[in-house]
C-alpha cells in the first residue's frame, strides 16, 4: 500500500476542540488537508477553527457540534457529513471519555455512557462514513484506543472495556478493508499531558477524597505533549502503520502484557507507584487511576490518551 497523501484530502476528526484532536487538526492543515471537525464544545471548537484559518487561510474547515453520547444526534451529523463530503480520505475517531471507580462503585448508566461515546459512536461513524472512504482512493481509518486498550487496570472497567472493544473492532476492519485499499490504524496513547484529570467524571460510589488522591498522583504521569502525540499518529498514518503506540508509558506495558499476560499487573503497579513518586501508596488499589484522554465530546471525563473527550 502506498504512503498516505495528505495533500488536498478531506479529513474528519472527532474530539477536535482540544488535546490530541486539536493537535491533529493543526497537523493535518499543515500537511495540506481540508478538515471536518466534530466536538461537543462549540466555544473551544470555534477557537481551534479560528487559529487554523489564520495560519492556513487556504484550508477548508467544516465544523459540527455534536454530543456523541446521543445516538440520534450522531446519526444526523454522520448523514450531514456524508452528504457534504461524499469522498473522505481520512477518518480519525479520536473523541473519548472515561469513568473513574471500581466496577462496584459505578452505575450501569455511567458505564453505558462511556461505552456509547468510546465504542458505539466509533462504530456508528465508521459505518456511516465507510462509503465515503471507499469512494476515495488511498483512504485511511484511524481509531484511537488507549494504553488501557492494551492492559486493564483496576478502577477502569468501563474505559478499558470500551477501548479493548475499539482495538478488536479496528483489527477486524484492518483485515476486511485491505482489499478495498483502505489503511486502518489502531492508536494506543500513553500519558498525554492534557486537561483530562481536571475534567474527569467519577463513579457515583467514589468518595471525593479517594478521587482527588488518585488524580494528584496520575497528574505526574501525564508528560507527553498532545502535539507530539499527534505527530506520531500522523507519521503512522503516512506509513500505513497498523498499530501506533505513543510513549514508553504505552510500549512498556504492552511488552509486559505480551510476556506475562496474567502476571504483568504487579509489575505495572510498582512502576506506576515509583513514577508517581509515592512508593508507599498503591495507585491501583483504593484510588482509581485517572486516564489520559482526548477531546471534549460529552460530559467532562478522562481518557488514558491525552485529554477530555
Amino acid at each position: 500500500m502506498r504512503r498516505f497523501d495528505f495533500t488536498a484530502a478531506t479529513a474528519v476528526v472527532t474530539g477536535a476542540a482540544s488535546g490530541i484532536g486539536e493537535a491533529l487538526a493543526h497537523g493535518l492543515a499543515r500537511r495540506g488537508s481540508d478538515l471536518v471537525l466534530l466536538d461537543r464544545d462549540a466555544r473551544r471548537l470555534d477557537a481551534v477553527v479560528a487559529a487554523i484559518r489564520a495560519a492556513h487561510p487556504d484550508r477548508q474547515v467544516d465544523t459540527h457540534v455534536v454530543d456523541l453520547a446521543d445516538a440520534a444526534a450522531t446519526t444526523r451529523v454522520a448523514e450531514d457529513v456524508r452528504t457534504r463530503h461524499p469522498r473522505i480520505r481520512l477518518l480519525v475517531n479520536n473523541a473519548g471519555v472515561a469513568l473513574g471507580g471500581r466496577f462496584d462503585q459505578v452505575t450501569l448508566d455511567e458505564f453505558q455512557w462511556v461505552v456509547d461515546i468510546n465504542f458505539r459512536a466509533v462504530v456508528q461513524l465508521t459505518h456511516a462514513l465507510l462509503p465515503a472512504l471507499k469512494a476515495e482512493p488511498g483512504s485511511h481509518l484511524v481509531n484511537v484506543s488507549s494504553l488501557f486498550g492494551l492492559i486493564g487496570p483496576p478502577g477502569q472497567a468501563a474505559y478499558s472495556a470500551s477501548k479493548f472493544a475499539v482495538r478488536g473492532f479496528t483489527e477486524v476492519l484492518r483485515h476486511e478493508l485491505a482489499d478495498d485499499g483502505i489503511g486502518v490504524t489502531s492508536v494506543h496513547p500513553g500519558g498525554i499531558a492534557t486537561r483530562i484529570t481536571e475534567n474527569a467524571r467519577v463513579g457515583s460510589g467514589v468518595s471525593v477524597e479517594e478521587y482527588e488522591e488518585g488524580r494528584r498522583q496520575f497528574d505526574k504521569l501525564l508528560s507527553i505533549p498532545p502535539a507530539k502525540a499527534a505527530e506520531v499518529i500522523l507519521r503512522g498514518v503516512e506509513r500505513r502503520r497498523g498499530r501506533v503506540l505513543i510513549g514508553w508509558s504505552a510500549k512498556l506495558p504492552d511488552l509486559l502484557a505480551r510476556i506475562a499476560p496474567a502476571a504483568h499487573g504487579k509489575f505495572l503497579r510498582v512502576g506506576l507507584n515509583r513514577a508517581a513518586g509515592d512508593p508507599a501508596r498503591r495507585l491501583t488499589t483504593s484510588s482509581p487511576p485517572v486516564p489520559a484522554a482526548r477531546q471534549p465530546e460529552a460530559a467532562p471525563a478522562t481518557d488514558p490518551a491525552g485529554d477530555r473527550a
